[in-house]
């Protein structure tokens, strides 16, 4: 999955798979997380948030069932 670069203090980057819903997250640290069955309107609010952090963790984070991949 692509990757596209954010301005956020803590992520670094978030790609979306719109065929199931599969959203990538890469944070500064290194860590990339998959959150599934997002849909598209969180990932389009996400990438149109001023805060992406407070968006994800406010919008995304332990609202949808994820995996670390790193």
């Amino acid at each position: 999955m692509n990757r596209q670069l954010v301005t956020s203090s803590n992520l670094y980057a978030v790609g979306y798979d719109e065929t199931d819903g599969t959203l990538q997250v890469e944070f500064h640290n290194g860590s990339i997380y998959e959150y599934y069955n997002v849909p598209d309107s969180v990932y389009q609010g996400l990438l149109d948030a001023s805060s992406k952090g407070k968006y994800f963790y406010a919008n995304i984070r332990n609202t949808y069932q994820d995996r670390q991949l790193t």
